[in-house]
């Protein structure tokens, strides 16, 4: 693993290890950026932004299609890699993860196409006698903070319309999933991307490459994936400067299933949407409202669901399956366990690493810390409603705001009830079905602000108005 820094790669730094979470073993090891080398990174990338920046839409647009051949090149080499830093499994990787980061780049790259080479036309009111049109500059330099659920996915999810827009990067991942990153910067090298228009820096957050790069005056603004926590860290670290920030924090997702809906639908969207990747996604739902007339019907079908999993992978790391487990023993001691609870045991190599069984949850009180807190594993918990009124209060209820699921048969009642919810994303009859050009966020502890096609564009763009005088 080595840093990526103004077009060299660089391994100073005292190495960390890095563990396979599906055996608990140390595989190998990064080094942490040492504060000059990431001084050294704000340096190349403030250096580049001139030159990068005068490049056209279409040349841009060029660039980002060349990074997107290169993954998918080296596809089989960005699954291992995934697979390897997060323990999950080989197919959610390759049909997910890193088919994602090609569509990040290219769907920027062809938006931004097709933003640069439209024709332009107003019209002039004689009123004040002027014209006024407006353009759109880089913000700067950028760091691009990830998290380590989807390490790839995330952090091209940012870096493409960063780098569309003609600002330059620093990327920080996850200190426990460099692997993707490091391949990427590989790939930048050969795609011939200027030196220093992206940066790769690798460390922990506190008191390290995180906090230096968003405490840095040369910094210009920062996108974050991560939990609500970090995010109100690195939001007084920006204020301090007034740095834009865009967030996408954590979630307690909420799913709301209607006596009308189709149950073996929901019931398998259910299951999909709260154990895909062992529940670490921040989409993930970890509360299901059900109608009460077929709530027994439902947690029955959906415990059976949850028993019969295989094929799911490990918590990241030893701290977050001890996290996940210690609010399974919450649960155990408040409610009822309607499936898993535990931990799995292989008798294999798997034994040692951070396993924990898709758990079905019933019975706790509302303000229970378990249906309250983001667990941010494979683990949900069902509670039953009487009418539409309660169904949406109970889903508005808590702190975070990012996704629900509302399965229902009723058309009228999915338009009512959908934008009733205090989220940023409302499927309805489905789950994580995404266009990349709609609006990605959340409200309240959910983020602050917009990702995904003109969105994102805007965000990592500063428009400025220009008046000529007639």
């Amino acid at each position: 693993m080595r840093h990526y820094v103004g077009g060299e790669f660089d391994a100073s730094g005292v190495p960390f290890p890095l563990v396979d979470p599906a055996r608990g073993t140390v595989v190998g090891e990064a080094p942490a950026a040492p504060r000059e080398l990431v001084d050294r990174a704000v340096g190349a990338a403030r250096e580049a932004l001139g030159p990068w920046a005068s490049w056209s839409p279409a040349e841009r647009s060029r660039l980002l299609h060349r990074i997107a051949d290169g993954i998918e090149g080296r596809f089989e080499e960005f699954v291992t890699a995934e697979c390897a830093d997060t323990g999950k499994p080989r197919e959610l990787a390759s049909t997910v993860d890193i088919p994602r980061a090609i569509a990040n780049f290219r769907s920027y790259a062809d938006l931004l196409a097709g933003r640069g080479e439209r024709s332009w036309h107003t019209t002039t009111p004689d009123g004040r006698g002027a014209l006024n049109y407006t353009v759109h500059k880089p913000l700067g330099v950028v760091a691009v903070i990830s998290p380590w659920n989807l390490p790839l996915l995330l952090l091209t999810w940012k870096v493409a319309p960063a780098l569309a827009t003609g600002n330059t990067v620093i990327a920080k991942p996850s200190e426990l999933t460099p692997g993707t990153a490091c391949l990427l910067a590989e790939v930048m090298a050969d795609a011939d991307v200027p030196a220093g228009v992206f940066n790769l820096v690798h460390g922990g957050g506190a008191d390290g490459a995180g906090q230096w790069l968003t405490e840095h005056p040369g910094v210009d603004a920062i996108a974050f994936t991560g939990e609500s926590r970090t995010g109100g860290t690195i939001m007084r670290a920006a204020a301090a400067r007034l740095a834009p920030v865009s967030f996408e924090l954590g979630g307690k997702n909420a799913g709301l299933v209607f006596a009308d809906a189709d149950l073996d639908q929901a019931v398998a969207g259910t299951l999909r949407s709260s154990f895909t990747h062992s529940g670490q996604v921040c989409l993930c739902t970890e509360r299901v409202y059900v109608e009460r007339p077929v709530f027994d019907a439902f947690a029955e079908a959906l415990a059976a669901g949850a028993r019969a999993l295989s094929g799911y992978g490990p918590m990241v790391s030893a701290a977050h399956r001890d996290k996940v487990v210690s609010y399974l023993d919450k649960a155990a001691a408040d409610g009822d366990v309607l499936a898993g609870g535990g931990t799995p045991r292989f008798s294999d190599e798997r034994d040692g690493g951070f396993w924990v069984e898709p758990t079905v949850l019933a019975g706790l009180p509302e303000d229970h810390p378990v249906v309250r807190e983001e667990i941010f594993g494979p683990v949900v918990h069902l509670a039953p409603f009487d009418t539409e009124v309660e169904a949406v209060s109970l889903a508005n209820t808590g702190p975070y705001g990012l996704a629900a699921t509302v399965w229902t048969g009723d058309v009228s009642r999915a338009h009512r009830v959908a934008p009733a919810l205090d989220v940023g994303i409302a499927w309805v009859n489905t789950w994580n079905l995404r266009d990349l050009r709609t609006p990605f966020g959340g409200v309240k502890a959910s983020g602050i602000g917009r990702e995904g096609g003109d969105h994102s564009l805007d965000f990592f763009s500063e428009p400025m108005n220009v008046c000529v005088k007639l």
